[in-house]
């Protein structure tokens, strides 16, 4: 469900993988895996990914629907 939240939250804002991943200091590849379920973020970039986002972790993570 995360990675379905982050794809769907960037391409909203328009943004590539490169200009997210160095908006949180991570490498393109890192978002590229998250989004397709490769990998999951840890918590401290879930936590970026929220308030970079303006949205909770929660719904990051597919407990609410905002």
């Amino acid at each position: 469900m995360i990675g379905k939240r982050i794809y769907e939250l960037r391409n909203e804002s328009k943004l590539s993988q490169l200009t997210l991943a160095k908006a949180i200091g991570v490498s393109q590849k890192a978002i590229d895996y998250w989004e397709r379920g490769v990998n999951e973020p840890k918590a401290s970039y879930i936590v970026l990914l929220a308030d970079f986002f303006n949205v909770s972790a929660d719904y990051l993570l597919g407990r609410t629907d905002l």
